[in-house]
This record gives C-alpha cells, sequence and structure tokens, in this order.
C-alpha cells in the first residue's frame, strides 16, 4: 500500500494492485473515502469520514492532483 502523502492526520494511498481510473484513498483512524482524480477529481465513497476532514481531503486532493497522477504512474 504506498502511502502517497500524509497530512493533517489524513493519509492518502493506493493499493498496489489497484486499478483505473486514477484514484486514491484516505484513511484517517478507523474512517476511510476513496477519491477518483482521472477523469474528474470526485468522490467515490465516503465511509465516516468527518464533513470537515472530507472537505480537507478533497481540497488536498484538487491541490497535489498532479503529484499524485504521477506517483501513480510511476507505481504502475
Amino acid at each position: 500500500m504506498p502511502t502517497i502523502f500524509e497530512i493533517f492526520g489524513l493519509r492518502f494511498f493506493f493499493f498496489s494492485d489497484d486499478h483505473a481510473p486514477i484514484h486514491v484513498h484516505v484513511v484517517k483512524e478507523d474512517y476511510d473515502a476513496k477519491i477518483e482524480i482521472e477523469p474528474e477529481i470526485r468522490l467515490v465513497y465516503n465511509h465516516g469520514l468527518k464533513a470537515k476532514d472530507l472537505k480537507r481531503a478533497m481540497m488536498l486532493v484538487e491541490m497535489y492532483k498532479d503529484d499524485i497522477i504521477d506517483v501513480w504512474k510511476r507505481y504502475h
């Protein structure tokens, strides 16, 4: 499970055998969400992340979109 980055207690990662489209999993404590990066940034699911954390995660994905795509492509 390659971790892309960790910030504000949120860990952004993907699974080594993950599939397209490019997306990240976000975890904080026992809660998680999945955010698709391409073709557009969108929430796929949220399992318990608080609204504040989810909003922050979406903002960080927007800010680091190019970096996330670069890590995904280098790994896969």
